[in-house]
């Protein structure tokens, strides 16, 4: 953008010391849009002040997020929240000049190897331990815990490029993958855990809902891919001591798993210098907002919880 006189005057009062008048400063550089960001880069390249410098990129940070706030506007009222296109928008809090061209190739490459060896006549386990060994074994991904002082691990464009990732991460990744492949895995509520369960392809969701002893096939640990039993979660759930409602077991969307994202990355934030994202996480978790779902009146249907212990 050229630089006009307003920009310049704009420029010279960054380093007074007086809030209010910061605030309005910022908030006109903010006004430009995105197009005054090579300003600022330039600006930042021709100060000696760390102080100046960091307004700076703060500022640059305001920008992108205004971009990718309206962004995630537009993929909640979306008639279909496509999940990579979520996890992509989540990178881009960290990384806002993403490439995703290098993620959708990787993911093609997964889908496609994981595709020649599917076939028609393998059963539910079969399929997923197809899905699995490839990506597991073959591929090397490894699981983490989910530990908030390791924010890349949340982040798919990371997991991707360092093939490791946290519980969220790798359940979202393999989640990707089921649907790209009609593979009828989706992510449920268990407490305290990122757990995925497989579905036959002609379950009735609405049937779950009123009949707790309908159930999945199966439950998927994303951390390894190993399989879980029926009983292994009933003697989970003894363990922690919480009863085994329904609403434990119905899928989640999209839309929530997402905004789970985004609500577990903000914990990643929480020193006094980078509280400000964290609340910014918080505000993009807010835009996201699920139609009303059809549980039994009077049951209640617990958040989501955080991932792993």
């Amino acid at each position: 953008m050229e630089e006009n006189k307003e920009i310049s005057a704009l420029f010279h009062l960054l380093d007074d010391p007086d809030a209010e008048v910061y605030d309005a400063v910022s908030t006109r550089i903010i006004d430009y849009g995105k197009g005054i960001i090579p300003n600022l880069e330039n600006l930042w390249e021709n100060t000696i002040s760390e102080e100046i410098q960091e307004k700076i990129e703060v500022l640059i940070h305001r920008l992108h997020l205004r971009d990718l706030s309206e962004e995630v506007v537009a993929w909640n009222n979306n008639a279909h929240q496509d999940l990579l296109t979520g996890a992509l928008l989540v990178s881009r809090f960290q990384y806002p000049e993403l490439a995703t061209a290098q993620v959708y190739q990787e993911i093609e490459k997964l889908r496609r190897n994981i595709w020649l060896e599917l076939n028609n006549y393998l059963t539910p386990l079969e399929q997923v331990n197809v899905l699995t060994s490839i990506l597991y074994n073959y591929y090397s991904l490894r699981g983490a815990e989910v530990g908030y002082q390791h924010p890349e691990e949340f982040l798919i464009n990371k997991q991707l490029e360092t093939k490791r990732g946290n519980a969220i991460a790798n359940g979202i990744l393999y989640l990707i993958l089921s649907e790209l492949l009609d593979v009828p895995v989706r992510a449920i509520n268990i407490p305290r855990q990122f757990v995925l369960a497989y579905f036959k392809s002609d379950y009735d969701f609405n049937r779950h809902t009123a009949d707790f002893l309908y159930k999945a096939e199966f439950f998927i640990d994303p951390m390894s891919g190993q399989v879980f039993t029926h009983k292994d979660v009933e003697n989970y759930f003894k363990r922690i001591n919480v009863p085994p409602v329904p609403s434990y077991f119905k899928p989640l969307s999209n839309k929530r798993i997402i905004q789970s994202l985004l609500e577990e990355f903000s914990k990643c934030f929480d020193t006094d210098k980078t509280r400000y994202k964290q609340q910014e996480l918080i505000t993009l978790s807010e835009i996201i907002v699920e139609e009303p779902d059809n549980d039994q009146p009077g049951e209640e249907t617990p958040p989501l919880p955080p991932a792993t212990e």
